[in-house]
């Protein structure tokens, strides 16, 4: 069998490493679609066919990452998988509705008489919302270590609000890549206001996290890996900074960089992400159960490899493909 000379350790590793990809894509991917439906306008029902128009060809795909992110979980981690589920069942439970309520929203606003479309399009909304709201929250108790007391509770609401913000700043952004006209006049503001909202959350998710474990405080503070973990959110900043010239200046640009939003807030949850990988590890459930400690059988986890190496090469193949296919403007969605 391929992959008998890997040993526990190094398979812990590379599952993790799948596990954190699958978790970044969802967040970028996943992550502006979410936030599109956040930011839908009540009253312009051009702009909101127009958003839901932008991701279209895409969402469907996109929510792929987030299967594959809590099968990996549960195969490889299962102790973590049982653990994080016990604690997180109602927030987990009310994300699945939100994006049932998504799904059954998106095909509904175009099938139903047209005064029952608006309120399909606010069940659009308001499932979108209902998600972001719940993943911030699972993630703010995730990384107090599965903590319930009242400041794991505070954490986990500031999280509730700074995934909302990011998203929808990422949304933004990509409204402003795909949109036209007054949809993208609108975006600009939109993205003006997240970027604000998301630079106030990285500096109060950050400033909170280093109360949380003393060893990651410790980790923050000391060298050399303090000094690159400290660079991290300087360099958001500095991005978050070009952005905002960037959205003040790209309205006059006639569309040339209508690009550069997207990239940057990518760049932003990339690095972000990046800081949270490397505070937290070798940790699946931060500071209280280790990589080691929640992993699977390694005779299951190399049968499993073989799969794994052949299916998220094709998921990504198929998620460039999309992309590449559906690149430029936004075009109407047609239903058949």
């Amino acid at each position: 069998m391929p992959f008998e000379s890997l040993s526990a350790e190094t398979l812990g590793n590379i599952y993790v490493g799948l596990l954190g990809l699958a978790v970044l894509l969802y967040g970028i991917l996943d992550g502006y679609d979410l936030g599109i439906g956040v930011l839908l306008p009540p009253r312009d029902e051009k702009c909101r066919d127009a958003m839901i128009a932008s991701i279209g060809p895409y969402w469907d795909a996109n929510e792929t990452w987030l299967v594959l992110a809590v099968g990996l979980l549960l195969f490889a981690f299962p102790e973590a998988h049982s653990q994080f589920l016990q604690t997180l069942y109602i927030p987990a439970t009310l994300m699945l509705l939100g994006l049932i309520l998504r799904g059954v929203s998106f095909d509904f606003r175009a099938k139903v008489v047209q005064g029952h479309k608006r309120r399909w399009d606010f069940a659009f909304k308001y499932g979108s919302l209902l998600t972001t709201l719940a993943q911030g929250y699972m993630l703010g108790i995730f990384v107090t270590g599965l903590r319930t007391d009242l400041w794991a509770q505070g954490f986990a609401l500031l999280a509730a609000f700074g995934v909302t913000a990011a998203y929808a700043f990422i949304g933004a952004c990509w409204l402003i890549l795909k949109g036209e006209g007054k949809l993208q006049e609108k975006a600009y503001k939109w993205a003006r206001r997240g970027l604000v909202m998301l630079a106030a959350g990285i500096i109060a998710v950050s400033l909170a996290n280093l109360t949380l474990h003393d060893d990651v405080r410790d980790l923050w503070l000391s060298a050399p890996w303090g000094i690159m973990l400290m660079a991290i959110p300087l360099t958001c900043f500095a991005l978050l900074l070009m952005c905002g010239v960037l959205l003040k200046k790209l309205p006059e640009a006639n569309g040339k960089g209508e690009w550069l939003p997207f990239f940057i807030a990518l760049m932003v949850f990339v690095l972000s992400f990046a800081a949270f990988g490397i505070s937290y590890y070798p940790y699946v459930i931060p500071g209280k159960l280790t990589i080691m400690d929640a992993l699977s059988d390694a005779g299951s986890l190399r049968f499993l490899l073989v799969g794994t190496v052949v299916v998220v090469p094709c998921i990504l193949a198929y998620t460039f493909m999309v992309y590449r296919i559906f690149a430029g403007k936004a075009e109407k969605l047609s239903y058949y």
